[in-house]
């Protein structure tokens, strides 16, 4: 006996060493462990033998009667809708007590997906898509899938998604995964004082995620399993917000005015970064002639540096110039013991590179009003009630409403999602930090020959020489990126419609012009907008997102620091607009500014582009250079 005992013990210990920190993660009282590892290790499905299924049928109103509480009446919400209420009840005649260790249990999962592949598998997996529509109360009778009930579940969806992504893999394999539970973990109702908890919980040894449900209290026979849908949550007008796909919120009292950020936000992003702010140094001046010793990670950098004022060095130490792929964090360090080295990058540039933070400095521009070339952006995290009414209040003038979620800090389109459903767009903030932007439903189009009129988005390389004084350049080639189908306002999980980054897809097409055959091809599309125009108000946008970002010091904005200079890749599309006068203009919406952007198409068709960028940055030379000062 003693053997197997033992034995026992050190699974339990080796399941320990892989998974406390998800145990704890996920909050499972360690009073359950050892019997969650046996369930696990042994795919023990034993949730039958404790709960049932009831299905409630209420007459209108009766639920009002029945009720003694608003909390019940809460509760009793059902899932899908309110046509049949589904709710979970103790069955076990000796009911379940919260102190039994065996007081844990597996649910399953009867889908697990990807946003980007849903409608596809919905349409492809067996017998997923009736599943599916029975599970969600969707209406389907027949075996071929039905674009109607396609569409409808992935409506109705994101009344019973739960999320987790894994902490390890590539930015790809990190992207949020979504999942429904099975029948039965998916009619456990909400409840804010709620008889259980359930969470997710990635198993290693088979690759399998599975909910946890344990007992948060003892229950009886025929008492009601219920979780919170909003857990954790302490803010009450947030809670509200975020329980909205169930229970409609009271938003009368709710502006959608938002504010910038206040200074602790800030202070909060330094301190998490680990970034230290340099001390004030006098500016380093190059001597004439002097060749400047250059240390790059970058391959591009090595590559293509040919200008006889710069000299590649190996080491660090070395170096007269840093110019670095990752991100400098110690700049008092280097202020206090290496004050004259130049770097490629500024203290808390993260204002622009972020996309919450760029939302946010924007709001400093025309004089505390905001901007015009960003698009409407809000803060999934801090800004959900704001949204909400702002979105109510589109709804209600009967103005488009569609939003795109993003990351604030992932590139390439990643976990990226375009929708005017209201829950989709709530649940999106339960994955990753997320902004979420207006999405431009009228955007200047490119008529490709070979396809139609195609969204098109466009990448300046701008160049900071110094905050104070403030000294920005663009560099005057530019890039494009064009969709692979025509625009329209639907399918908007339809990749190469609305996205236009194919370099990094498979299998896709990747359209490419130049810069100097895109203008005459534009103006000619466009001939009462000639290019000169339209790059003028691209830039005087530039130049504005860049007084806003450098017009409070660091943490607060980017840091003036005699010894950095950089480079961003500023992502744009042009969307149609009208002045006050009614004249309809082109006017440039900044989607995001990239931190040591991508620059091997920049390479490949430009082999001067880095001598140009460190002519520009280093030697004070732009006026040989294809750069335009902004500021």
């Amino acid at each position: 006996m003693s053997n197997g005992s033992d034995q026992e013990d050190e699974e339990f210990k080796l399941f320990l060493s892989v998974h406390t920190p998800a145990l704890k993660a996920s909050n499972i009282p360690p009073i359950y462990w050892r019997s969650l590892h046996l369930k696990l290790a042994n795919e023990v499905y034993d949730a039958g033998e404790v709960f049932g299924i009831m299905q409630v049928e209420e007459e209108e109103g009766e639920e009002e009667e029945e009720a003694e509480n608003s909390e019940q009446v809460e509760r009793k919400k059902p899932n899908s809708g309110d046509e049949i209420v589904y709710k979970v009840i103790v069955t076990s005649e000796s009911g379940l007590q919260a102190s039994d260790p065996t007081s844990v249990f597996l649910v399953d999962h009867a889908w697990t997906y990807r946003v980007e592949v849903a409608r596809q598998q919905l349409e492809q997996s067996p017998g997923l898509l009736g599943r599916m529509a029975s599970l969600l109360g969707v209406d389907f009778h027949g075996e071929a899938p039905d674009p109607d009930v396609v569409d409808q579940v992935m409506e109705d969806m994101w009344k019973y998604n739960q999320t987790y992504h894994l902490s390890q893999g590539s930015a790809e394999e990190k992207v949020p995964v979504w999942y429904i539970m099975d029948e039965f973990g998916s009619r456990v109702q909400h409840s804010s004082q709620p008889s259980c908890c359930m969470a997710p919980f990635f198993y290693a040894p088979q690759q399998l995620a599975y909910s946890i449900l344990w007992p948060l209290q003892d229950l009886e026979n025929g008492e009601e399993v219920t979780r919170d849908y909003a857990y954790g949550e302490t803010d009450d007008v947030v809670r509200e917000c975020r329980l909205l796909p169930w229970i409609p919120p009271d938003m009368e009292a709710i502006s959608s005015h938002t504010t910038e950020p206040p200074n602790a936000y800030y202070e909060t992003i330094l301190r998490e970064n680990k970034e230290t702010l340099p001390l004030a140094i006098e500016p380093y001046t190059v001597p004439e002639g002097k060749v400047l010793r250059v240390y790059s990670e970058m391959q591009q950098v090595r590559d293509h540096l040919t200008h006889p004022r710069f000299q590649q060095v190996d080491t660090e130490e070395e170096a007269d110039i840093l110019w670095m792929y990752s991100h400098i964090r110690d700049y008092r360090k280097l202020s206090e013991e290496r004050p004259h080295v130049l770097l490629n990058q500024f203290p808390c540039e993260v204002v622009v590179t972020t996309k919450d933070c760029l939302a946010s400095v924007s709001r400093r521009a025309q004089g505390g009003e905001g901007a015009p070339w960003i698009p409407t952006t809000f803060n999934l995290q801090t800004e959900l009630p704001q949204f909400i009414k702002h979105y109510s209040q589109r709804k209600e003038r009967g103005e488009d409403n569609h939003w795109i979620c993003k990351p604030w800090n992932l590139a390439r389109g990643l976990d990226t999602h375009i929708t005017s459903n209201l829950n989709y767009i709530i649940r999106q903030r339960e994955s990753t930090p997320k902004v979420v932007c207006k999405y431009l439903e009228d955007p200047v189009l490119f008529d490709r020959e070979d396809v139609g009129l195609v969204k098109i988005d466009i990448r300046y390389m701008v160049l900071l020489r110094s905050v104070r004084p403030l000294r920005l350049y663009a560099y005057n080639v530019f890039w494009l990126r064009f969709a692979n189908k025509p625009f329209s306002l639907d399918t908007f999980d339809d990749y190469q419609k609305h996205f236009t980054v194919m370099n990094y897809a498979e299998g896709v097409v990747l359209k490419q012009v130049h810069y100097d055959e895109f203008i005459p091809m534009f103006e000619k599309q466009y001939p009462e907008y000639p290019w000169k125009q339209v790059e003028a108000d691209i830039f005087a946008a530039f130049g504005e997102l860049f007084q806003a970002a450098t017009s409070r010091p660091a943490p607060y904005g980017i840091g003036d620091y005699p010894s950095s200079r950089a480079i961003y890749a500023i992502d744009l599309m042009l969307k149609w607009d009208k002045t006050e006068q009614g004249e309809r203009i082109m006017r440039p919406q900044i989607l995001e500014v990239n931190f040591s952007p991508d620059c091997e198409r920049a390479c490949k068709y430009h082999p001067q582009f880095y001598n140009h960028m460190f002519q520009t940055l280093f030697l004070d030379n732009a006026e040989d250079c294809p750069v335009t000062q902004i500021l």
